[in-house]
């Protein structure tokens, strides 16, 4: 039984899945609403696509603003009731807040959205977790700005935290700041993190005429590094603030953790994986939860010509002040790191690595590993030992098949769950403060890493099809019945 959650179980539904559509006067306003995922059709404004995930089948995903029309459909549906969720994360979209990003004052519509939910969720006794950013940085944000790269994205964005933190200072306890902020650090997809978590796209992509696949991006280390210390900036200056507006607060950061192992026992391995590990997955923690530039990060600085001058002496008081008070993280698989260019690879979340031969992998080359869950729990805790951990975003993408009498058997997911379930309460019984965990996600979405609705998550089924068939219909699968038993026995009846 997880007997120290604090949050409990919950799920995830987030704003650059559902885009901005139906927000009027708001068309192709934010980076998740001019990103096509290998459509055939293309909304005028889009300006470039996903290709850097191998495709198990031919994929023909419908439209962005076809996709699942959250913002339209705010209501919590009765079926994530009827599974009792007391956990809802979801994110709050800076451009339905500010359109431009900005704007002088805020759109009131887009404030009353965000009421309305926060109200429905209050009265089903369940908890919002809000990210303020999760991938949907104004347009404008990008290319007048330059994004995060420019110190004056910091003013933007800290005004607009302020102004959500006010509105629902009575509504919101827990927040984080920024989704999967180490994404512009993680080997191979540097100027897709760049782009995704920072804003930052160079001028000659952003004034292609091109459909720009997101594989040929391009990238400036030194300016992406000095992005990414303006967001820490940022997130700093917001937390601080949040706990003066209101000191109940609980305010996180959000890693995308791609937990590591050196493919065997040569030392050359096991220092490889140390300094990628240090790169993509510790980095930003140390600086989110001890408030400082970690020693190891100038050496890489160094190697890369990365200048830290943009590291101001006030920045690192800012930095010291604004501390998380917990850290969350999304876990999905595992990866090895080897220095033998011959080893088989393999696919993940943002995420490229060598194939651990003792693991078993999803249809799209995702290593599923449960017992990782508990050890990456167990060395978060023993790097951050007074800092509260919960796990974010963990889920399994699949083929599901719907019988002839509407039945969906998706005995794999619930194979997936149960051993991830049974990994924390161990990590749990090893003294790991784990305060909450929420799934990606309850139901079926457009797949943010490959735009398919084929790979489909939920434990609730949706009619749509990657040819654009289905009415949006919903039925439950075998999996909403097995968690439903799940959150009532506070993980504790997996039968």
């Amino acid at each position: 039984m997880m007997k120290a959650a604090i949050i409990g179980f919950g799920t995830i539904s987030a704003v650059h899945i559902d885009a901005i559509a139906g927000n009027p006067g708001m068309e192709l306003a934010a980076i998740c609403d001019v990103n096509e995922a290998l459509a055939e059709k293309v909304p005028e404004g889009v300006k470039f696509y996903t290709d850097y995930h191998q495709m198990v089948q031919e994929v023909k995903p419908d439209v962005v603003h076809n996709l699942l029309p959250h913002y339209l459909h705010y209501p919590v549906t009765k079926e994530l009731v009827e599974m009792g969720f007391n956990v809802f994360r979801l994110s709050i979209n800076w451009g339905r807040i500010f359109p431009n990003g900005d704007d002088e004052e805020p759109n009131e519509a887009g404030l009353a959205f965000y009421d309305a939910v926060f109200d429905e969720c209050a009265k089903y006794g369940i908890t919002p977790l809000v990210t303020l950013c999760h991938y949907e940085i104004p347009w404008n944000i990008v290319t007048k700005y330059g994004g995060f790269s420019n110190r004056k994205t910091i003013d933007l964005f800290v005004r607009y935290a302020r102004t959500v933190f006010e509105r629902y200072k009575d509504k919101v306890k827990y927040w984080l700041t920024f989704n999967e902020i180490n994404i512009a650090c993680m080997a191979g997809h540097s100027a897709l993190g760049a782009l995704y978590g920072l804003g930052v796209m160079e001028e000659e992509d952003i004034n292609s005429t091109d459909r720009i696949p997101l594989s040929d991006l391009k990238g400036n280390k030194q300016r992406i590094f000095e992005a990414l210390h303006n967001e820490f900036v940022a997130s700093a200056l917001t937390v601080k603030m949040g706990h003066e507006i209101n000191p109940d607060f609980v305010i996180g950061n959000m890693i995308a953790h791609s937990t590591l192992y050196p493919l065997t026992p040569n030392p050359e391995d096991i220092m490889a994986c140390l300094k990628q590990d240090e790169i993509a997955n510790d980095f930003c923690g140390d600086v989110q939860v001890r408030g400082e530039y970690p020693s190891y990060i100038f050496r890489y600085f160094k190697e890369n010509g990365i200048d830290p001058s943009f590291i101001t002496e006030e920045d690192k008081v800012i930095l010291k002040e604004g501390t998380v008070d917990m850290y969350t993280f999304s876990y999905y698989q595992t990866n090895c790191v080897t220095v033998d260019p011959d080893a088989e690879k393999t696919a993940g979340n943002m995420s490229a690595g060598v194939k651990n031969p003792y693991l078993k992998a999803s249809d799209w080359g995702w290593q599923i590993d449960p017992e990782g869950l508990r050890y990456t729990l167990n060395v978060l805790h023993d790097r951050y030992p007074h800092t509260p951990l919960m796990i974010v975003e963990n889920g399994f993408g699949a083929f599901d098949t719907v019988e002839e009498d509407g039945s969906i058997h998706d005995q794999y997911r619930i194979d997936y769950f149960r051993p991830h379930i049974k990994a924390m309460n161990e990590a749990i019984e090893d003294g790991v403060p784990l305060i909450g965990y929420t799934t990606w996600g309850p139901i079926d979405l457009v797949s943010a890493g490959t735009g398919q609705y084929a790979k489909r998550y939920g434990f609730i089924y949706v009619d749509r099809h990657d040819d654009g068939t289905g009415d949006f219909s919903r039925s439950k699968k075998d999996s909403f019945y097995w968690y439903k038993k799940v959150i009532e026995s506070n993980g504790e009846d997996l039968d």
